[in-house]
């Protein structure tokens, strides 16, 4: 198994986050949130660890497509009782978060997060995000024209979403293919005592349908659910603060 993944900070920081990164993207994507987490201020810093999944970045991916295969690679970041204070996972990445759950060190309070998660999808869908896919890595859109189309995107955001694309290996369309009934609401109902869930929902006006708020339980201990007027699908570009306010900070108001 190959370890592929962009880290920012220093190994002994007082904290440790694990980023999660949607499909067609890469771990460098999460480089602005990264700059607001390392460091928070003089007291707080974050260990930063984002992952490149199977079929991404360059990685080769495998038969296996299944959300659980991608949440089983990402087990030796966890070898050893490894923790992390926080996960996020955005999209796709967002529906492989949910399936660490297992994973976690049981003696570790964890909050995990997610963004616009991709938790349930019809057929009709899920074959539409599989055209979509192949559109859209058969036909790379350049920087400028996702500068065009969201401009309140920084032109850093925008190469990484480019450079995300070139990346992509296109076997990784099977991920449509192989998680059919795509339906993963249900690892949200038994959130485990020393886990907290926020998910964060963008704003159907001005998303893409990717998450919306009837896929989320309710009434379940340690869940938490917001939704973001007036933001987009991509919540790390457009409004990270509002991550920032879903993680636990004591003693980062100096």
């Amino acid at each position: 198994m190959t370890i592929s993944a962009t880290q920012w900070g220093s190994p002994t920081a007082t904290r440790r986050a694990l980023l999660i990164h949607g499909i067609t993207m890469s771990s460098n994507s999460w480089e602005g949130l990264a700059q607001l987490l390392f460091p928070v201020n003089r007291l707080i810093r974050f260990f930063i660890v984002a992952p490149n999944l199977l079929a991404h970045a360059g990685r080769q991916g495998n038969t296996d497509y299944r959300i659980s295969a991608f949440a089983e690679d990402l087990r030796p970041y966890f070898v050893m009782d490894t923790s992390y204070d926080v996960i996020i996972g955005h999209s796709f990445g967002g529906a492989v978060a949910v399936s660490l759950l297992p994973f976690l060190p049981k003696m570790k309070e964890t909050t995990v997060i997610l963004l616009d998660p991709g938790l349930e999808f019809t057929e009709e869908q899920n074959k539409m995000n599989l055209n979509l896919f192949l559109k859209e890595t058969a036909n790379i859109k350049p920087v400028d024209m996702h500068m065009a189309k969201n401009p309140a995107w920084s032109r850093r955001d925008c190469v990484l979403r480019t450079l995300g694309f070139s990346m992509c290996d296109r076997t990784a369309v099977e991920v449509f293919r192989q998680n059919s009934p795509w339906s993963f609401k249900s690892l949200l109902k038994n959130i485990p005592p020393h886990v907290q869930i926020t998910v964060l929902v963008s704003d159907p006006k001005f998303g893409v349908g990717i998450c919306n708020l009837e896929h989320i339980p309710r009434d379940v201990e340690r869940l938490n659910v917001r939704a973001l007027t007036g933001i987009g699908h991509w919540i790390q570009y457009e409004c990270p603060d509002a991550i920032m306010d879903a993680i636990p900070l004591s003693g980062a108001r100096l």
